[in-house]
Formats: C-alpha cells, sequence, structure tokens
C-alpha cells in the first residue's frame, strides 16, 4: 500500500517569530545567539539573508560577525519560540489523525488512507493555511510516500512553499538534486562522496548497493536505500512529554572541546529554566554525541532531583568528557532530561542558601521576560568558570 506523508516544516522559525514582534527586521540580514558586543557564543538560527554570507547555524558568533558584519544579531526568546510551537502542535493535533513532532517546528503526518475520502494535497494546503492564519508565520510542506522525500520536497520548495512528490515521480525528482540533500548527509560525508565522484542522488541510484557498503559500512545500504525513494520509517506517534531535550547538528564537523562544551552548557541552561517554569525535576541525564562517521554513543547518569544548572552542568561537562574522543570529529552533541518528579519533593535545592535561591528566582523572571539567553553562565560563553 502506498503511504501518503506529509512533511511540515516552518520557515527560519525563530527569525519569522522575531519579525513577528520587530516587523523592521524584514529583509535584514537576522541572526539570533549569543553576545555579539563581546562576540561570544554560538548562532542559534540566523534568516535567510544572512545565510548568502555564509552564515549558518552552529557558528561562533564571531565567526559570524566576520562574515556578515552588516548583520542584525538578537539574543532571541526560546520562551516565545515554544509558544509557537505548542500552538502550531494543537492546530496539528486537532486536524491530523497521526502526526509526529520531530523538532520545535518540525512535523511528520501520516495521512494513509485519507485520500479515499480527500485529496490529500488539499488537506495539506488547507492545514498550511489553518497555520498561517493562526501564527502569522510562513511555513513549507512536502507531500510523498515517505518520510525521507517529504523531507527533500519541504527543503526543495522553500521559503514559503509547498510540494507534492507522487510515488512514480519520486526516482527522477530526486536524481538530479545533489547528494547533501539527503537527510543526514552532512558535509563531511558529502565531501567524502564527492571524493569518490558521487555528486548527485542519480550517481548514488546507479551504484550497485554492495560497492557502497563496503565503502561506507552500514550506512553505505542506507544511503542506497535513500537514493532510491524508500524509506520505511514509520510516523511515531505524539505523546504527553516524557523528556526534554536539546539537539545541535554542526554544518561542519569539530574537535574543538571548548566549543562543544559551551553548546553543551547552554542547552542545559535551556533545559533547566524549561524544567522550573513547568514546576518539574528531572532525575536522569543523557548526553548524546554523533561523529562524522555517524557513529552514534550515548551516555545516562542518575541524578538526585534537579532543575539546577549549577548542579547540572559540571555533571554534564563531565560526561561530555567520558564520551568525547578527541581525534574525532563530532557531527552532533545533545542533551535529554527525563524521569520527572514534581519540584514540591524536598531536594538539594532547598538547602542552598537564601541568596541563590533568590538569584535563581530573579533569573528566571528576567528570562521569561527577556529571552532565556539575557543571562548565562560564564561557562555558556565560552569561558570556564569554576562555580558554573
Amino acid at each position: 500500500m502506498n503511504r501518503h506523508i506529509l512533511h511540515v516544516d516552518m520557515d527560519a522559525f525563530f527569525v519569522s517569530a522575531e519579525r513577528l514582534k520587530h516587523p523592521e527586521l524584514e529583509g535584514l540580514p537576522v541572526i539570533i545567539g549569543g553576545n555579539a558586543q563581546q562576540m561570544k557564543g554560538v548562532v542559534s538560527a540566523c534568516s535567510y539573508e544572512a545565510r548568502t554570507f555564509g552564515v549558518h547555524s552552529a557558528m561562533s558568533i564571531a565567526d559570524a560577525k566576520r562574515l556578515c558584519p552588516q548583520g542584525v544579531f538578537i539574543k532571541g526568546s526560546h520562551d516565545s519560540y515554544t509558544e509557537f510551537s505548542d500552538i502550531i502542535t494543537e492546530i496539528i493535533a486537532n486536524r491530523s489523525p497521526l502526526f509526529e513532532k520531530a523538532s520545535i517546528d518540525e512535523f511528520y503526518i501520516d495521512m494513509t488512507g485519507m485520500e479515499k475520502f480527500q485529496g490529500t494535497y488539499k488537506w495539506a494546503s488547507e492545514l498550511r493555511q489553518a497555520i498561517i492564519q493562526e501564527t502569522r508565520l510562513p511555513v513549507s510542506f512536502g507531500l510523498s510516500v515517505n518520510k525521507t522525500v517529504a523531507k527533500i520536497a519541504t527543503d526543495h520548495c522553500k521559503p514559503n512553499g509547498k510540494l507534492q512528490v507522487p510515488g512514480s515521480e519520486v526516482k527522477s525528482f530526486l536524481a538530479s538534486l545533489p547528494v547533501g540533500k539527503i537527510p543526514g548527509v552532512g558535509a563531511h560525508l558529502e565531501y567524502k562522496l564527492n571524493e569518490m565522484g558521487i555528486r548527485q542522488i542519480s550517481h548514488l541510484q546507479e551504484i550497485p548497493e554492495h560497492l557502497l557498503t563496503v565503502a561506507l559500512g552500514k550506512w553505505g545500504r542506507v544511503l542506497w536505500l535513500k537514493a532510491q525513494g524508500e524509506d520505511h520509517d514509520p510516523v511515531l506517534p505524539y505523546r504527553e512529554e516524557k523528556s526534554i531535550s536539546r539537539e545541535t547538528t554542526l554544518p561542519v564537523a569539530s574537535t574543538d572541546p571548548l566549543m562543544l562544551t559551551t553548546l553543551l552548557c547552554q542547552m542545559c541552561e535551556e533545559l533547566c529554566h524549561e524544567l522550573r517554569l513547568s514546576a518539574k525535576l528531572c532525575t536522569c541525564l543523557t548526553i548524546k554525541i554523533r561523529y562524522a562517521d555517524f557513529e552514534t554513543h550515548t551516555r545516562q547518569v542518575s541524578l538526585s532531583p534537579c532543575a539546577d544548572e549549577r548542579t547540572l552542568l559540571p555533571i554534564a561537562r563531565s560526561v561530555f568528557t567520558t564520551l568525547f574522543e578527541r581525534r574525532v570529529s563530532v557531527r552532533l552533541i545533545g542533551v535529554k532530561l527525563s524521569r520527572f518528579c514534581p519540584d514540591d519533593i524536598q531536594t538539594q535545592l532547598f538547602q542552598d542558601n537564601e541568596a541563590k535561591l533568590k538569584l535563581q528566582k530573579t533569573t528566571d523572571v528576567l528570562k521569561k521576560r527577556f529571552g532565556t539567553q539575557i543571562l548565562s553562565w560564564a561557562s555558556s560563553l565560552n569561558i570556564v568558570h569554576p562555580d558554573a
């Protein structure tokens, strides 16, 4: 049975949200994240205008400033982005039979069977219009036979577009695209494939599967299947959040431990702030590293109930150190907090002195009002701070 999978993705989500509050940013090269004055931190998002200068997410603010000195640098507000994401999720949940929330601004919807009662493209267009009307944010979608092709279709029609790729046209649609368009193929792997003479997806389609497996191991078969337009991954039903996480994929793999731990600390700070806002504590921390060869390592540790980055950051850095192999470039780094419990139980948090508790409450109020990056520990600003 042919599947009908819809991929919905918000266009330059953080930037678009900022432009709603500040229309004067429209058309300007906007760069979100870090501290442009002190040249600290990393880029969390940027506008299409900024990308033309070579700016990309996970790049250092200093490099972004060098490439795009005329850029408009904004700290951003994760709380605001989360609110928009919740609205979009509710719209999709109220209309969709089965959907997966892949990230804060990205969704997959399994529409299989709906084609018997109404046109899937028409339904997808109506859903997109509903999101635009409710949020005033631009959104694109791709509709095809599986998650991989649907996502590629979305990327192909961005910004603010829509595209359907029927099953009979999948291979021809993919053939002319560069191999880097396949989800999961980063700059390092794309370079390796180019060195092998594989530049377009059509080249992957033509190569015998066993040769790719010999050259690339298990990823050879995965890439070969994706190039043929084959992907049987299911759309995973969205359920109530049992964990919260952040992940950053680096456009260029890195072995810089300072940059990597800075990213790690920023994600931990954001997650702890989110925990406190939801009146929860976590008892489990997971650190994830994906290397340039796509080998992925995770390590999980149990914690005393915690929602305080002062407690979490040293543990997170210690876990990262045990995972990090300095001679192998890192492609992705992530943090997950899980095993929640309510924050009304007695924990070491409440054994802190009054001044520390007052400081935490004050910073949470400021972050909620002005954005999570209004205040940060030094460890999140490329400075190693012994008390962070």
